[in-house]
């Protein structure tokens, strides 16, 4: 059902269920948010997205807040934007003062914020560290609760995203924090380690360990790549800094998987620079040189052995020989092919008109199935 409603003075067309936030940003018309996610249940915790609405009584928070007909609102009057600065007050309050060497400066939504609306740290804030940073001995998220705002989007992330439900809310009024599990680390809460967690967090609460203090946002350039670990498809940004890639970050415009990634998307990338990766193929010298393989234990034999890196079109010469070799001396059922969950789904069809009509046999397989 359509319903009209008014929004800075401007009339707008709306969906009868749809929230504040939805028309806004349909309209492009921007409200700020922390806690609101459009992966995530919206929750309207933190307070940044309140707008006004005509005879409510108080300041509304757009994102849980549906619309109505007739219904008219103020985005960004001076009432709202006090609220709003005081909400940012309050966070900024128990928030280490430490942007000039935090690892997220210059992508972190509470500092832009901050800035957005020159918001200082008020003078009674908390001071100090309330708790011991990074105290979790998991390989992959650097935990630094002092910088938390309870948005409670790891929550979310991980209960809704992921189904881990891992991460949880302990305790009440200014001892509440996030905990992993009762209190426990994250392994021992059975954390996948995806990081779709560090993926959701806005603020430097949860990072990165394997980059952790290596770049910032503005030193490195995002190259979208599609993972190579499975035949899903997952797109995501390579983080290179130089000719070297430091990390992994979720693309939210990726059409397969969104934000969500496994550990070994996120956090597999460490083989692309390992010294002992293959950048080309080898064949062994017996081969290169089209003689029969070499038996006995000589010197030479073991010369004829040894590796030697070729260009791939070499490579592949002397594998489509073979593999025709093969089958007219011994028969197309001497040969077998195995196919692999890293290949997508048109490379191994591909590979199974490779096995039955140009090589003749019905000995193909896939390690998925194994």
């Amino acid at each position: 059902m359509t319903i009209r409603l008014t929004i800075d003075g401007t009339s707008i067309e709306a969906r009868e269920g749809q929230t504040i936030l939805e028309v806004a940003r349909e309209h492009g018309i921007r409200i700020p948010t922390l806690c609101y996610h459009k992966d995530l249940t919206p929750t309207g915790n933190c307070r940044m997205c309140l707008v006004e609405v005509t005879r409510q009584r108080f300041l509304q928070a757009a994102c849980v807040t549906q619309v109505w007909d007739g219904m008219e609102i103020e985005t960004g009057n001076e009432k709202v934007r006090r609220a709003r600065k005081l909400s940012l007050e309050l966070m900024l309050a128990n928030h280490p003062q430490d942007c000039i060497t935090c690892d997220v400066s210059g992508e972190c939504e509470l500092q832009d914020l901050a800035y957005e609306y020159q918001v200082c740290v008020p003078g009674w804030g908390a001071k100090g560290k309330r708790y011991p940073v990074d105290p979790d001995p998991n390989p992959f998220i650097r935990v630094d609760m002092n910088r938390c705002i309870l948005c409670r989007r790891c929550v979310l992330a991980c209960a809704e995203v992921q189904g881990r439900d891992v991460w949880g809310v302990a305790g009440r009024g200014i001892e509440e924090c996030i905990v992993a599990g009762a209190g426990v680390h994250l392994l021992e809460a059975r954390c996948e380690s995806c990081g779709q967690c560090v993926a959701y967090c806005p603020t430097g609460a949860l990072s990165n360990k394997m980059n952790y203090g290596v770049a910032r946002a503005h030193q490195v350039r995002r190259v979208t790549t599609t993972c190579a670990y499975c035949g899903v498809g997952c797109q995501f940004d390579l983080l290179v800094k130089g000719n070297q890639v430091i990390g992994v970050s979720s693309n939210p415009d990726s059409p397969v998987n969104g934000m969500a990634l496994c550990v070994k998307g996120r956090y597999g990338y460490d083989y692309i620079h390992h010294p002992d990766r293959l950048l080309k193929p080898k064949v062994r010298r017996y081969l290169l040189d089209g003689k029969p393989k070499p038996t006995g234990n000589r010197k030479s034999s073991s010369a004829n052995r040894e590796w030697v890196e070729v260009d791939w079109d070499t490579a592949l010469d002397i594998t489509a020989r073979r593999l025709r070799q093969a089958r007219d001396t011994h028969g197309p059922d001497s040969v077998g092919i195995l196919t692999s969950a890293k290949c997508t789904n048109e490379e191994n069809y591909l590979m199974n008109k490779f096995a039955r009509q140009v090589v003749r046999t019905n000995n193909i397989d896939h390690c998925a199935r194994l």
